[in-house]
Order: structure tokens, then C-alpha cells, then sequence
């Protein structure tokens, strides 16, 4: 099962006198991490890198902001492979000391400024959701309000119009039970609405 973060964690090392600041942090895909990155970038513009890595399943990235090609962000994302997590951003902002670490020295740099923010973070199970919309008179609005409830499903939006056309998130596992059961209770009245 995969996991994501519950919130940012942030670490420090001083190698050689050059100072690496690791984040980790919950992120749901690349337009996400650029922001993130661009922003990292504006608050520490004395930065010689900011390299990154996002494990965000077709999203995701590995990048080096300059270091030597394979040093920086394909180590960090190994780090993330290996704790087997998902929609996880890790970035490692280095201010340089004037001492060379060679590649080795580089990778074990950014392995462990990520490795050492991981160890304090807290990991929780990620949970797919799936989004859904459906049509229906408004008489069997208040049913359905009730049933999403009861199924922990999240209402994006609500549209009244000729029907009611309600968006609603809930886990993907439970998306056919959800359905099967407003199927039954809209007794042919209920439509679902594709994208």
C-alpha cells in the first residue's frame, strides 16, 4: 500500500561548511512542485541549488538544478521509491561552502537531507479518491445528501437547475457500493453525468 505525508518536515546538514535544507512534503502532482520549487527559489535566492524530486505516479520528476547529472534528484527520488510513497515532493535547498564534494559526496549530501526530514515525518496511508456527478430531481436530494454523508463522500459543487447536478469525492473502493446503492434508492430517476 503507499503512503503520502501528513504534512511538511524540514532537516539541515552541514557538509564541508555547505548547508543543505531537506523538505518533504504531501504534493499531488508537477504543476504543484513547480509552484512549490518557484517559490522555494524566491525565499532563498543566495541558493546555489534547488534540487527536487516528486513521486507523483506519470508526474514524476527527478531534478539536478545544476549539480552533476544523477547527483541530486534521481537519488532522492530513489528515497522515496524506497519508502514506497506517493504524492510526495522532497527538496534540498544547498548553500554552497567553497568545498568540493565530488559525486559520491553529492549523492549521500541529498540522500540524506531527505532521509534525515523522512525520519520525522509522519506517513499515513494514501487514500485514491475518485470524483463523480450526478443528475436528479430535487425531491431525492435530500436522500442523496444523506447517503454521501454516510459514505464520507466530500461535495465538490451543487448546481440547481431543470435537476439538481451534485459533484461529490469519496475513496475509489468505495465508489461501487456508493453507486449500486443510489441506483436501488433513485428508482430510475438518478443520472450520472461524465466530464
Amino acid at each position: 500500500m503507499p503512503f503520502t505525508l501528513a504534512r511538511a518536515v524540514h532537516s539541515e546538514l552541514i557538509i564541508k561548511k555547505s548547508r543543505f535544507i531537506g523538505c518533504v512534503e504531501p504534493c499531488a502532482d508537477r504543476a504543484d512542485a513547480l509552484s512549490r520549487i518557484a517559490a522555494l527559489k524566491a525565499r532563498h535566492p543566495g541558493a546555489v541549488h534547488v534540487c527536487w524530486a516528486l513521486m507523483a505516479g506519470g508526474q514524476s520528476a527527478a531534478v539536478d538544478d545544476g549539480e552533476p547529472g544523477g547527483t541530486a534528484g534521481r537519488p532522492m527520488l530513489n528515497v522515496l521509491q524506497h519508502q514506497a510513497l506517493e504524492g510526495v515532493l522532497a527538496s534540498v535547498v544547498r548553500y554552497w561552502g567553497g568545498t568540493k564534494l565530488g559525486a559520491g559526496g553529492l549523492v549521500r549530501a541529498y540522500t540524506d537531507a531527505v532521509a534525515q526530514a523522512l525520519l520525522a515525518a509522519e506517513k499515513v496511508p494514501l487514500v485514491r479518491r475518485t470524483t463523480l456527478r450526478c443528475a436528479l430531481p430535487y425531491a431525492l436530494e435530500g436522500m442523496l445528501r444523506r447517503e454521501l454523508a454516510l459514505a464520507g463522500a466530500q461535495v465538490l459543487a451543487v448546481q440547481h437547475g431543470t435537476l439538481v447536478v451534485l459533484q461529490f469525492a469519496l475513496p475509489e473502493d468505495a465508489a461501487p457500493v456508493l453507486v449500486a446503492k443510489l441506483n436501488e434508492a433513485g428508482r430510475g430517476l438518478l443520472g450520472w453525468v461524465g466530464d
